[in-house]
């Protein structure tokens, strides 16, 4: 397990499975308890949620990112929320995508200004963050990108590819979003780059 975003109020890790598309999982503490957010099978994972406190929940933030959140959720014996679109916790849902065939919130934890998002943003290079960029939106949502994330101002992201923002996040978060389509283009360009 390659652990990441370690904060005082939590961690994250990537799994080891498709490492290209590092896809990332977290576990903070939050109102007395542990929420895991996407969670992947990673060994370790389990027991230093279990260090961190009593499990309360598991948040699924895609309705196609099933990861491991049924089985962590089962196994920890707590609930798991499949994309919550109402209060969760502490957690305030914003709707990303609402279609039949993708459905996404983001979570807005405003007592800390984390802002935890699936796909929406993300930092792997040639995938999500392009030429250079430090925070980028999924290659399908570049042509409509998800303004509404504008209304928060967190001072770290954590994403569901790739390891946080933690220095200047709220800037990073804007810049990905203003420079979206002007950077589209780029997307199959570096697609083509990183195989």
């Amino acid at each position: 397990m390659e652990v990441i975003d370690e904060l005082d109020f939590g961690f994250g890790w990537l799994s080891p499975e498709r490492p290209k598309l590092q896809m990332a999982s977290h576990a903070l503490v939050a109102d007395g308890g542990v929420w895991v957010i996407d969670p992947t099978e990673a060994d370790g994972a389990e027991e230093r949620i279990r260090a961190l406190g009593e499990p309360v929940g598991v948040l699924q933030l895609l309705d196609r990112h099933n990861r491991a959140c049924a089985e962590y959720a089962r196994r920890l014996g707590v609930p798991h929320h499949r994309v919550p679109f109402e209060q969760v916790g502490p957690f305030e849902p914003i709707p990303v995508v609402r279609r039949s065939f993708w459905q996404e919130v983001a979570l807005w934890w405003a007592e800390r200004r984390v802002l935890v998002c699936a796909d929406a943003l993300g930092t792997v290079p040639h995938y999500f963050a392009l030429g250079g960029e430090r925070l980028g939106v999924h290659p399908l949502l570049r042509l409509t990108p998800p303004r509404q994330l504008e209304r928060v101002e967190p001072e770290h992201v954590l994403c569901g590819h790739g390891a946080g923002v933690h220095e200047d996040a709220a800037g990073a978060v804007r810049e990905a979003l203003d420079n979206s389509r002007r950077r589209a283009p780029r997307v199959l360009a570096e697609w083509w780059r990183a195989r």
